[in-house]
């Protein structure tokens, strides 16, 4: 992972940013590789919002809002990491949506990177899973360059191909002296 200076701002999310979740989320172009598709209603946005908010006050971690350093207060997207539950359990899952303006920058690369170097080094978890469906390059281009591999596949989507399970495990290096 890189130690090269970050151009993004993270920052935990507040009930302000609900313009920005609804543009983003429920943007067509951001959700091409959601089964899901777009939420469709500022009410979804705002239960959205209110897990994130929720896991932040429970767990003391989650889904950062992303802007650049030098324009604080333009929103970017939205990346982090929050419990969810599949492979019969619950797994730390990292996951990040930007705005179709912010694609092709590397940002879903540096703020991925960012994610996972929170959940290593500052939460000490053991390990951190992706989801992304198969036919989602861009999405599997990411993971691949920030370290994750592929751990095997979910079936989670009827009548789909699965989607493809990454993961990556914190590695302890022992400082001898």
């Amino acid at each position: 992972m890189s130690t090269t200076p970050s151009r993004l701002n993270y920052r935990q999310p507040r009930h302000a940013d609900l313009p920005a979740v609804f543009a983003v989320f429920g943007d067509p172009q951001t959700n091409l590789f959601n089964p899901a598709g777009p939420i469709s209603s500022v009410e979804q946005a705002q239960a959205l919002l209110d897990r994130w908010l929720d896991h932040w006050a429970s767990d003391g971690y989650g889904w950062w809002v992303i802007s650049r350093i030098d324009a604080p207060d333009r929103i970017l997207g939205f990346a982090g990491i929050a419990a969810h539950d599949y492979l019969g359990k619950r797994v730390i899952n990292l996951g990040y949506r930007f705005a179709v303006e912010a694609w092709g920058h590397g940002y879903a690369t540096e703020a991925a990177q960012a994610a996972l170097i929170h959940a290593f080094e500052n939460l000490c978890l053991p390990e951190v899973f992706g989801l992304v469906r198969p036919d989602h390059e861009a999405s599997i281009r990411v993971l691949e360059k920030i370290g994750m591999r592929r751990f095997g596949v979910l079936d989670d989507v009827p009548g789909q191909a699965p989607s493809v399970v990454f993961r990556v495990q914190r590695t302890l290096s022992i400082s001898r002296q």
